[in-house]
């Protein structure tokens, strides 16, 4: 493996751990935007979000030739996160819920972020593969499942570190085994997500759509950049169910019910 994904790693995960510790030196009416009430009750920052970001874009940056597929999944991804995060409402709420105001003629946050983040994940599929031969209709694929990682890591994002540890997790892998860009973009999201998760674990801050999408299209273009058509349709065919199965099912649920799981979510978190 070449160094470019150990620089991309080491300088996002810096960067975000520096950028944590010093986010009270923002003036407070700028902080206070972004507080929000997580699912204990507890007043947290979703700062985080723009932190996890910028922070996985300056890894890449510092890598060498940044993939441009990089900077506009992970920076255009959180963009309309971000949307939702400072300006969105409640009223409608998952997949089902955008789409059915969206068909009753109300433009939501959450319909435009949707949209967004469709438009951003095929924008960063054509990038990704402007020099290959893999063809219209897998770059298509390969735009849906990086739009569709986006939003299932914002389907984790419910609970302290829960989708920082499954971005370290699925991004890992990716890192390994050549000097590609997307062993820089997967080591950035990692090394994101572990500078990130200190003060994520300990309930203080959380990634918000803004960072949860940024981590999720990082990983999913990593993935994108790797396989062909088949490999895509894998990808989509697992987003594109979970998104599905999520509408019905309580992943929280799900992981409280098993206790590898259980385990490995609660791991890091302070006992209260």
């Amino acid at each position: 493996m070449s160094r470019r994904p150990l620089v991309a790693a080491v300088v996002a995960g810096a960067a975000a751990a520096i950028a944590m510790s010093q986010r009270h030196r923002l003036p407070a009416s700028f902080r206070s935007t972004w507080d929000r009430t997580n699912h204990a009750g507890d007043t947290v920052t979703l700062l985080e979000g723009p932190v996890y970001a910028v922070a996985a874009a300056a890894g890449a940056v510092a890598a060498g030739s940044p993939s441009a597929a990089s900077l506009v999944a992970g920076l255009g991804s959180a963009g309309f996160g971000a949307v939702d995060d400072l300006v969105g409402d409640s009223s409608s709420k998952g997949l089902r819920g955008h789409l059915g105001a969206l068909a009753r003629g109300q433009v939501t946050t959450g319909a435009v972020k949707i949209v967004g983040l469709g438009a951003t994940g095929l924008a960063a599929a054509a990038l990704a593969d402007r020099r290959t031969d893999r063809g219209v209709v897998a770059t298509l694929v390969g735009g849906a499942a990086i739009a569709g990682a986006a939003n299932i890591a914002n389907l984790l994002d419910l609970r302290p570190g829960r989708a920082l540890k499954v971005t370290a997790l699925a991004g890992a892998p990716l890192v390994l085994g050549g000097g590609s860009h997307a062993t820089a973009s997967a080591a950035a999201a990692v090394g994101a997500a572990v500078g990130s998760l200190p003060s994520d674990l300990r309930g203080e801050s959380m990634l918000g759509d803004t960072g949860a999408n940024a981590a999720g299209a990082l990983v999913g273009l990593a993935l994108v950049e790797r396989t062909g058509l088949g490999g895509r349709l894998v990808a989509l065919a697992v987003t594109a169910g979970l998104t599905v199965l999520s509408e019905k099912v309580s992943f929280s649920k799900v992981i409280e019910g098993n206790d590898v799981l259980r385990r490995l979510d609660a791991w890091g978190r302070p006992q209260r």
